[in-house]
């Protein structure tokens, strides 16, 4: 066996970098002699990195110059009760985070939408995005490329397809700025969440726009797609899932559990969430949509960067008069842009493959992307528990005195 003493010393010596380790020893004993490089140059103890439940080996899709793992706490919430297209009946969340009060949070939220019966939800829209840039001469040419373009999709459909034995191309949508041609291919990439599948199909295709028109790749990703940055298109257009979760709740429930009104909801809402928004140009409008989904992100094995996506999320509160004076709270989120997969990527991790067997949704679903909706629908559910607990705190003032309750 490979002494990961002599590995790191190597290393240190010239005699080998870093990423080469792998090819001299086993994946742990790699991560072992990085730990050793690493603590010796910079004076810290990595016992807790390298104290990881899992055969380095496995994490290599995911990871390069691997010296361990980080752990974040998980948790659970719920049980999630959802009436959705995918998701049915009660599921209990995982959810990883550092912040303390969110799980609590959530889960107050979630008890009110139980009392209720329980929350709907859908996916509304599917569709993983990439949108090469080309370069053309002018204004004649990109329309002549947008042409061509139009006059071919079944054409350009055929060779993206050739790449994969799971994607599907539903639609290119051309946009012109001057000599740059984008075209935004959208992919139903089923239950993965289809980053690379898109990027390669998409390659493939790009292809035969060079040899069919007047214009040429400048980049595969032109940044009209948009991937892990705030980005209005998405929040119009949608990108992975489009999701919408909604429960009414009856007004003497808001005044029990979550001690306000629906008027007082309603309003902190409005004032808040898309005055307050509206004001700030903020392309989210809601409280803290982004809190949840980051949190079953990283417990699922999602990309985290692309949480930033999910901050495209609308949250309404409508205070809905009865006939017998009553006032009830309709609620609702509204994801734009929620990217989420059930395999592939960090889904195949460990920790990340049991969280997803706690949702029952582990792997690929009956039919092909029925999984990814499913998990969809009980993010929006979760998120929407977390919009209601958080603008229920704020409306009856008690957010910092649940702050100092828990201690956090």
């Amino acid at each position: 066996m490979t002494d990961p003493e002599d590995l790191a010393e190597r290393v240190r010596e010239g005699d080998l970098r870093i990423h080469e380790l792998e090819e001299h020893a086993d994946y742990d004993t790699a991560a072992h002699a990085r730990r050793l490089l690493v603590e010796r140059e910079t004076g810290a103890e990595l016992e807790s990195i390298g104290d990881y439940a899992f055969p380095a080996e496995q994490a290599d899709p995911n990871i390069e110059n691997m010296i361990g793992a980080a752990q974040v706490p998980m948790g659970v919430v719920g049980p999630v009760p959802v009436a959705g297209g995918a998701a049915d009946g009660e599921h209990y969340l995982p959810l990883a985070t550092t912040e303390g009060a969110l799980l609590a949070s959530v889960n107050r939220g979630l008890s009110v939408i139980r009392s209720a019966g329980g929350a709907d939800a859908r996916v509304t829209k599917n569709g993983m995005t990439r949108a090469p840039v080309f370069r053309v001469a002018g204004v004649v040419e990109a329309a002549e490329t947008v042409e061509w373009v139009e006059d071919n999709f079944e054409a350009l459909r055929e060779a993206a397809e050739s790449t994969t034995s799971h994607g599907e191309l539903l639609d290119i949508e051309p946009y012109v700025v001057g000599d740059s041609v984008y075209l935004r291919f959208a992919y139903d990439t089923k239950d993965a969440m289809g980053m690379n599948m898109a990027t390669i199909a998409t390659g493939e295709a790009c292809e035969l726009v060079e040899a069919e028109t007047p214009a040429s790749l400048v980049a595969l990703s032109g940044n009209l797609c948009s991937d892990k940055k705030p980005a209005a298109v998405n929040a119009v257009e949608g990108r992975g899932r489009s999701v919408t979760a909604d429960v009414l709740l009856p007004g003497e429930l808001v005044e029990d559990s979550l001690h306000t009104t629906a008027d007082a909801i309603a309003e902190a809402n409005t004032r808040k969430n898309l005055i307050g928004s509206a004001k700030a140009g903020s392309l989210g409008f809601n409280a803290h949509a982004a809190n949840v989904v980051g949190a079953a992100f990283l417990a699922t094995g999602q990309d985290e960067a692309q949480v930033v996506e999910a901050a495209n999320t609308i949250t309404t509160m409508d205070a809905r008069e009865r006939e017998d004076g009553t006032t009830d709270l309709y609620a609702s989120v509204s994801l734009a842009s929620l990217e989420v997969g059930t395999v592939g990527g960090g889904t195949k991790l460990p920790t990340q493959a049991e969280a997803l067997d706690i949702l029952g949704i582990r792997g690929g679903g009956d039919p092909p992307g029925s999984n990814a909706d499913a998990l969809a629908e009980i993010i929006a559910v979760g998120a929407l528990a977390g919009e209601l607990s958080l603008l229920g705190a704020l409306s009856s003032r008690h957010l910092a005195s649940a702050h100092e309750d828990l201690g956090r």
